[in-house]
């Protein structure tokens, strides 16, 4: 078995080939679900299926890995080619692809003399014990070794984000060392500068765009007129922001279109195929003049629906495909049953102040820091204080905050402050003795561009009265990561609660939860977080794939944070609202 690159031509055991792939993200997708996917992108013509690794999931903290369940990228990798597909592999270290942090693990932040992203010796040292152990899952599964996997990734669009030529070479060097002897490639924005900057000599330069094939290889055609065409991530749709006025979509028709001007001149893959999840605090954010973190959906109009529905752009993509594909294509499996269970009523609740030391331990701060000081990567931090004298109306200011936070006196809500506010600062009134407590949620680290290193929870000073610094604070790290600590039954008057309802079922199908009582929170099923949702949408309903579900009992917990408008009930639908 050989694959190999000859010029312009991809070359698959003697014979030229055309990659007609699509993007599946394995950490996105339940293992119960990848072979259905690999089957619907079989039957669409495709012969290759590309996935990004997510680091940051892999090793959560420093030499702890994992790879097991939805993170088993081996069994991925042999699933789809027990399914007859080549597989491409992006192990990053940043992958982007609207994901926390572009995939990069929250505590490299914590790290003296850290920078990422180049050939700093503190980030090198991390990232290469990281590809040793993806490594040793991915390598056997090399085409070279027998196996589907036919190219890997060395870094993702750097051509946008720095020049460091030394840093993307050394990567080369680190691949060859560790005996991936498969071909190589870069991806990179169209323009001339992107690829200057983003490209190694020796591998393969790849795309990534929408639209306007012909005009965006004019600057590749130049500066590489003998290597392969291949659009690396032909955008079929596109992600979604918390606020946004609507769920993004885009044409079947211009898509299959764009589709077939690519194949009429090269190799493409499709992202997204079906882009999946983004379940608990996994979701990214742009962060340019606005912070804009991403919605727990990655629907992103893709070819299949995020619960791998076949869409009217499947069937438009399936008839321009056909013509590049020699017979007749495999038949479209049936879509996975839904269900919409009904109404649940979370009939047992508890106050977030009650249950501050069931979930966490104090610990004591002059002032207030960062959430990776505390070395917490997600979740919730809250920061309390005693006054010491009377605030009449005195300004409580923050240099910077990550990124929204709700502001308590004695537990009664004063405010709330988010980082896009013009100005974060909020006139406190209090006495000697009162309790000031500040709630700050991470909604997301930015996957994209110079903010991405950006600090959470209160990541800078915090002055309170004429500009001065208040000290002595008591801290919470809240992760919610496990809620068993959480004691229901007392009655709390204040908005951020935890509340609790047990449900049963017979057989267990996909579903979607409809929160339209709640305002802004998480949810959790049985122990698992399905991920954030907020009012201001534009989604209203999350995701809930039948192998979280059981037969028997169900126990849903959601924080909420803001307070309830209705009724604390949520409803199973059959259909999103995204």
């Amino acid at each position: 078995m050989e694959f190999k690159i000859e010029k312009n031509k991809f070359i698959k055991d003697g014979k030229e080939i055309k990659i007609i792939s699509g993007a599946v993200h394995y950490f996105r997708n339940m293992p119960d679900t990848w072979r259905d996917i690999f089957k619907k992108l079989k039957a669409l013509g495709c012969n290759c299926v590309e996935t990004y690794c997510a680091w940051n999931m892999h090793e959560k903290q420093p030499d702890v890995f994992d790879f097991s369940r939805n993170l088993d990228i081996a069994s991925f990798i042999r699933t789809a080619s027990e399914e007859g597909l080549m597989v491409i592999v992006r192990p990053g270290p940043y992958i982007c692809a609207e994901w926390e942090f572009g995939g990069l693990p929250w505590w490299l932040q914590t790290m003296q003399g850290m920078e990422i992203r180049c050939n700093n010796p503190v980030y090198m040292e991390r990232f290469t014990n990281y590809l040793v152990h993806i490594f040793d899952e991915i390598r056997p599964l090399l085409f070279t070794n027998g196996g589907p996997v036919i190219m890997l990734q060395l870094e993702n669009e750097y051509g946008y984000y720095g020049d460091d030529k030394d840093y993307l070479n050394a990567l080369y060097k680190k691949y060859r060392e560790l005996d991936i002897d498969v071909p190589l490639f870069t991806s990179d924005g169209t323009a001339e500068h992107n690829l200057l900057d983003g490209t190694v000599d020796g591998v393969l330069s790849t795309l990534n765009f929408g639209s306007r094939v012909e005009e965006n290889f004019i600057e590749h055609d130049k500066l590489f007129p003998d290597m392969p065409k291949m659009c690396m991530e032909m955008w079929c749709g596109w992600f979604d922001a918390w606020g946004d006025e609507k769920h993004h979509t885009t044409s079947a028709e211009d898509y299959a279109k764009v589709v077939d001007d690519m194949l009429k001149r090269g190799s493409l893959n499709m992202y997204m195929f079906i882009g999946g999840t983004n379940f608990g605090f996994t979701s990214g954010a742009n962060h340019y003049e606005k912070f804009a973190p991403d919605v727990t959906s990655y629907d992103y109009d893709a070819v299949l629906s995020e619960c791998g529905d076949i869409t009217p752009k499947y069937m438009a993509l399936r008839e321009v495909i056909s013509k590049y594909v020699d017979g007749d294509l495999p038949p479209i499996p049936e879509n996975r049953k839904k269900k919409a269970f009904g109404k649940v009523s979370l009939t047992e609740s508890a106050g977030f102040f009650d249950n501050l030391d069931n979930l966490s331990s104090p610990v004591f701060s002059n002032v207030p820091k960062c959430m990776e000081e505390y070395g917490q990567g997600y979740g919730y931090i809250a920061y309390t204080t005693t006054l010491t004298r009377n605030y009449n109306g005195e300004i409580l200011f923050f240099e910077s905050l990550g990124d929204r936070a709700q502001i308590y006196v004695n537990k009664n809500l004063v405010g709330i402050l988010y980082v896009n506010d013009d100005k974060l600062e909020l006139p406190i009134t209090a006495g000697k003795g009162d309790t000031l407590t500040i709630l700050v949620e991470n909604m997301g680290r930015a996957n994209f561009g110079p903010k991405m290193m950006r600090k959470k929870g209160i990541a800078g000073r915090c002055l309170l009265g004429e500009n001065k610094i208040h000290f002595n604070w008591q801290v919470y790290t809240l992760p919610m990561d496990n809620l068993n600590k959480v004691v229901y039954g007392k009655e709390a008057k204040e908005p951020s609660k935890f509340y609790k309802g047990k449900f049963v079922l017979g057989e267990p199908c996909d579903t979607f939860l409809l929160t339209d009582n709640f305002k802004k929170g998480f949810v959790t099923l049985n122990g698992f977080n399905l991920g954030r949702y907020w009012e201001v949408g534009p989604q209203k309903t999350l995701y809930v794939p039948a192998s979280l579900l059981k037969k028997g009992e169900n126990e849903l917990v959601i924080f909420e944070s803001d307070g309830i408008k209705g009724d604390a009930e949520v409803e199973f639908v059959d259909t999103p609202v995204l």
